[in-house]
């Protein structure tokens, strides 16, 4: 086992670190992506002795580890375990985030790795954990565990599988629990090694976030204790807490964030090799497949792409996500808008709304959405003065009840508000519904109070109102679209402040193919870079969303048929490319003296 901890003694603590700024060259090449050797090289070598004698039942000739596995496979629980310093009983590598594609024994390595783990442990009653995201992924880490513990008299002696996928060490007490998120209580653990398997899931999970931190809690009291994300790609755009940890642990790579307590080990292909194509060349699959030849066959890869081919783009991105480990982009949908391919050609980072009012001299504004179980979605264009560019900016306004009914959007929801895109409200001061949820809480702790009397406006009507008025103050207001078949409480409050249609100043934008001009406008735009947009997580996420739906004659786009995927400040925003498609006027006429120097005579 990993020593007990001795009496205080002075420590000679090594120098490392887990930046890796070389992985390009050493993953092309097939070299470890371990930027040092183990810290405790005696700590290593004693748990890979457990680990690569693990018998894997379900393979062929019943192998060791060491005989089903490419040395790459050896380097998680070499760096793990050989972090251990057992004089002062801390692990100083303590998270780790291994990234690999699919079928290279990630979930058969989880269970031998936890099992070495619960060996080598020292603590009585000490709690280890594989938490997976649905009951057939946790079955998948369980079942070697258990048949590598009774496949060898030596471990079957110390060590006794149960019930409840539970593998339990006769002399400390200690246990290694198989947990599945789905439908059991991951709260409450005081945790010494926690591995989550295939994070990818949890990120569309809503509180996903909040469970996580609650059982990693248990390492605060546990120094020797470590977390181990594995996770292969997702078949959709990255979210959540998957996004968040992916990117983290780039940057740790990548040298941009110093962190050496947590260790990246991910194979993916460089991002030149995914523009140029050389992602596609079979003799480069070995980058994000380690374990070519031994459990992953070139051969089967090749025939899944060519399969997929005659399904489509989708299909194929599918298969390039999951065996290539390629991360899909926000133009990846085959039947997406055509501008999300050219979205970023329109980037201006740090665009903000104050930005366009000052830089523009006539403003159109859309509006779309706005039920129960909708997003109001606000969007605003302006005409440069100078260059007559258009410059876009949007955000949405939703109820606690449409945050409550679209709860599998909470985690995507949270992020738009914390980029200060998204208001939540109350139509009710009875709405509190969230309050048993964190991540809910956390979304709605300062939402907009309902209004109060028969005369106030619901929050995000007078959110609206308000906008309105502050640019029409400052001359520049050309007109406001609204979905003609929108909601008629805002027409009838943007009438009290004198914008109707017979002031020219409100306008019905007639919607599907009738949008089709500003929808096509807009993508030609942003392909000559004549539309510029912010830097902007939730107008991204919209334009993923949108769906094109092809006509005998025309098109139009959609939202897919769950509602989940929200569009709305997308349509707002072509709500206001028609308007501006009309080639307004300036409202306040500039004199051509405004902008010249002061002559002294």
């Amino acid at each position: 086992m990993e020593g007990l901890p001795l009496a205080p003694a002075p420590s000679i603590v090594p120098q490392w670190t887990t930046a890796c700024p070389d992985w390009e060259d050493r993953i092309i090449n097939g070299r470890s992506l371990l930027p040092c050797g183990p810290l405790f090289p005696d700590e290593a070598e004693a748990a890979l002795k457990i680990y690569r004698d693990l018998v894997l039942v379900d393979v062929a000739g019943r192998p060791t580890m060491e005989q089903a596995c490419l040395p790459w496979a050896f380097d998680l629980p070499k760096a793990l375990f050989g972090s251990y310093d057992h004089v002062s009983g801390k692990r100083l590598i303590r998270y780790y985030f291994e990234f690999v594609a699919k079928k290279n024994a990630k979930s058969t390595r989880a269970a031998g790795i936890m099992i070495t783990a619960l060996i080598r442990n020292w603590r009585e009653s000490g709690e280890f954990y594989i938490l997976a995201p649905t009951k057939e992924i946790a079955d998948n880490s369980f079942i070697p565990a258990r048949d590598m513990v009774n496949a060898d008299p030596g471990l079957k002696a110390i060590l006794k599988p149960s019930a409840g996928r539970v593998i339990e060490h006769r002399n400390t007490g200690a246990f290694l629990k198989v947990v599945a998120a789905d439908n059991e209580t991951v709260t409450g653990k005081k945790t010494i090694g926690l591995l989550i398997d295939e994070l990818w899931l949890f990120g569309y999970r809503a509180g996903a976030e909040t469970m996580l931190n609650e059982i990693e809690g248990g390492l605060a009291s546990r120094p020797e204790g470590f977390v181990i994300n594995l996770s292969t790609q997702s078949n959709r755009k990255p979210a959540g807490v998957f996004e968040q940890r992916l990117s983290r642990f780039r940057d740790i790579r990548d040298g941009k964030l110093l962190d050496p307590s947590s260790l990246p080990l991910l194979h993916e292909f460089p991002e030149s090799m995914i523009k140029s194509g050389a992602y596609r060349e079979p003799a480069n699959w070995h980058i994000p497949n380690p374990n070519l030849t031994k459990s992953v066959d070139v051969e089967f890869i090749r025939h899944k792409l060519k399969e997929v081919e005659r399904s489509g783009k989708s299909s194929v991105i599918d298969i390039e996500a999951k065996h290539l480990n390629v991360q899909i982009g926000i133009g990846s949908r085959i039947d997406g808008w055509a501008g999300v391919e050219v979205w970023d050609r329109g980037l201006e980072p740090g665009l903000t709304l104050d930005a366009i009012l000052d830089r523009c001299d006539v403003v159109t504004i859309g509006l779309d959405g706005g039920g129960l179980d909708d997003m109001l979605g606000v969007g605003v264009i302006g005409r440069e003065k100078d260059t007559q560019r258009w410059l876009g900016w949007a955000c949405g306004l939703i109820s606690t009840i449409g945050v409550q009914r679209r709860k599998a959007n909470v985690v995507d929801y949270l992020r738009f508000k914390r980029a200060g895109e998204l208001l939540v409200f109350c139509f009710d001061e009875a709405d509190g519904v969230w309050r048993d949820d964190p991540e809910l809480a956390e979304l709605c702790e300062d939402a907009l109070p309902a209004a109060i009397g028969p005369e106030a406006l619901p929050p995000d009507i007078q959110f609206v109102v308000d906008l309105v008025t502050r640019i029409r103050d400052r001359g520049l207001l050309a007109q406001v679209g609204v979905d003609a078949a929108g909601i008629g409480a805002i027409v009838d409050a943007l009438g009290q402040i004198g914008v109707t249609q017979e002031a020219e100043t409100l306008d019905a934008v007639r919607q599907g193919i009738a949008l089709m001009g500003a929808v096509k406008t807009l993508e030609r735009k942003l392909a000559n870079r004549s539309f510029v947009h912010g830097e902007s997580p939730l107008l991204e996420w919209c334009v993923a969303n949108l769906k094109v739906v092809q006509t005998p004659t025309a098109m139009r786009v959609a939202r897919d048929e769950a509602g989940f995927g929200k569009v709305d400040p997308a349509m707002a925003l072509f709500n206001a490319a028609h308007l501006m498609s009309l080639n307004p006027e300036p409202v306040r006429q500039v004199s051509t003296y405004e902008n010249r120097p002061l002559l002294m005579v």
